[in-house]
């Protein structure tokens, strides 16, 4: 006997259909066929990318502030999760009262979650289920951006070299198999960076079967690696916020263990957006979908595919990082004019060699980095 467990990525409501999680819509937010597969399975998985919350209490921090009315539980239920991973970069968005409420609202309904907590050490406690007799460990982490729990205060938990693969080592002894869902990734690219192949790597080494790249925005590639499975991007589950050609398409992950030997095995189902919900892909859409990311994960299979390809990609992002560096200035509207005319190279032109040195310092120095990071998170309180 075997049981499955189907894991899908980002979930949000947004205004766009708000009211069809409100009235559990499931048709209309999954279609038939999508409702029955998740509503087949022995478990599910997601990663809910948005506190619950009625009160709006915003961050101070770059990028958008989610939130989700509570009455969205409704839609959200009717999905059938079993759990959600919380470890994200939105689940602090409007302050510790939307993470609570969102606890809250998850426990009423009975569902399972992790990768928050009342303070750091809370927030690295993993998730076990017990399913037909397979013990299933999930640790769920993210990136540093501003969602990161403290010593003393609520969130996230961060994805941690010191402390996040002795969890994992930890975790599988405990367990039949081990999940981790990683939120990190650069969005909308399709392939891991470097440094984050070396991360999934050393996750497997450490004991998990599967670690999974949520955040990403896109579908984008696997590769097996010590008898452990590696992706890097599903893209969105149910996240109806762009019409991006990124955000039009996703994988479910199916995910069968056999009961007595504990072997497992792995399914990529491919969806894509449909009006204000998803849908299982059919046809040659989905067969298209399945052989760009089997061509993908074929090419980081390449000797030095993985650097080279994400060095061009970054070389392309150079003065839109220095254009953030330069406060007001980089927002002025003329300079925005002449940004544009120069081919976005103003920034490089404005900035010397020796400017970029001190900032390349401030950025891969440990102690330097520390304390700059300090300064900024004291000026923002």
């Amino acid at each position: 006997m075997s049981i499955k467990v189907l894991i899908g990525a980002d979930i949000c409501p947004t205004k766009s259909n708000n009211e069809l999680f409100a009235k559990a819509d499931i048709k209309a937010l999954l279609g038939e066929e999508l409702q029955s597969l998740l509503h087949a399975a022995d478990y599910t998985v997601f990663n809910l990318e948005t506190p619950l919350t009625d009160r709006l209490s915003p961050i101070a921090k770059c990028g958008p502030c989610l939130a989700a009315p509570t009455v969205t539980i409704n839609g959200l239920k009717a999905i059938n999760p079993h759990f959600f991973t919380l470890a994200n970069n939105h689940i602090l968005d409007q302050d510790a009262q939307g993470l609570h409420n969102t606890e809250d609202v998850l426990k009423q309904a009975g569902i399972a979650y992790a990768g928050v907590g009342e303070n750091m050490a809370q927030t690295a406690r993993p998730h076990i289920a017990t399913i037909k007799g397979v013990k299933l460990g999930i640790y769920c982490c993210t990136e540093h951006e501003f969602s990161i729990a403290t010593d003393n205060t609520p969130g996230a938990n961060p994805y941690d070299p010191l402390t996040s693969f002795d969890a994992v080592r930890e975790l599988a002894k405990q367990c039949d198999f081990v999940l981790v869902l990683y939120h990190g990734g650069k969005e909308h690219y399709r392939y891991p960076s470097p440094q984050l192949q070396r991360v999934f790597r050393k996750f497997a080494e450490c004991g998990a079967g599967l670690v999974i790249a949520q955040h990403t925005h896109c579908i984008g590639c696997m590769e097996k690696y010590q008898g452990a499975t590696l992706l890097y991007g599903q893209g969105n589950f149910l996240f109806d916020n762009s019409s991006s050609e990124y955000w039009l398409t996703n994988l479910l992950v199916e995910l069968s263990i056999d009961e007595p030997t504990k072997q497992f095995s792995i399914r990529y189902i491919p969806c894509v957006k449909y009006e204000n919900g998803t849908r299982l892909a059919t046809g040659e859409q989905a067969q298209q979908i399945l052989v760009s990311f089997n061509e993908r994960s074929a090419q980081i299979q390449q000797n030095g595919f993985v650097f080279k390809n994400y060095q061009q990609f970054t070389s392309t992002k150079l003065n839109s990082c220095l254009q953030r560096c330069a406060g007001k200035l980089g927002n002025n509207f003329l300079v925005r004019i002449i940004n544009r005319l120069t081919k976005y190279r103003l920034f490089q032109w404005v900035y010397s060699q020796q400017d970029l040195a001190q900032m390349q310092n401030l950025a891969e120095c440990e102690s330097f980095r520390e304390v700059f990071l300090q300064a900024l998170k004291g000026k923002m309180k």
